[in-house]
């Protein structure tokens, strides 16, 4: 998704932490997200919302939890998608198989820093 942050990451998260972000959902069209960090509770969980995006709505919570050695994460995304009726129609071939790419690849990611989940 050419996903890269321009600004607000530099600092640990905090409530109220603000990030700006360039990322290219399609077609190479480059465009601004800013997200609003609007909960943390360290090593437990955080949320974000758009605060200015692709998305009508982007609310994503990330759950972060110590298990038998390591630890695991979980996202719960709550998400609407811009154009109305035109938005709908080309999410279930265009944005829901890029957000299906996005979190495969972080998957991914994880997996060959930390190793795999058993």
């Amino acid at each position: 998704m050419g996903f890269n942050i321009e600004s607000g990451a530099d600092r640990p998260l905090y409530a109220g932490q603000i990030i700006q972000y360039i990322v290219t959902p399609i077609l190479e069209i480059k465009t601004k997200w800013v997200s609003k960090i609007t909960q943390v509770k360290h090593k437990e969980y955080f949320v974000d919302e758009q605060l200015y995006g692709p998305y009508a709505l982007w609310d994503h919570k990330h759950f972060i939890k110590e298990v038998e050695g390591g630890v695991e994460f979980e996202d719960i995304i709550h998400y609407k998608v811009p154009l109305g009726i035109l938005g709908q129609m080309v999410h279930p071939f265009l944005v829901k198989p890029k957000l299906e790419e996005i979190f495969n690849y972080r998957q991914k990611k994880l997996t060959e820093l930390f190793g795999e989940y058993k």
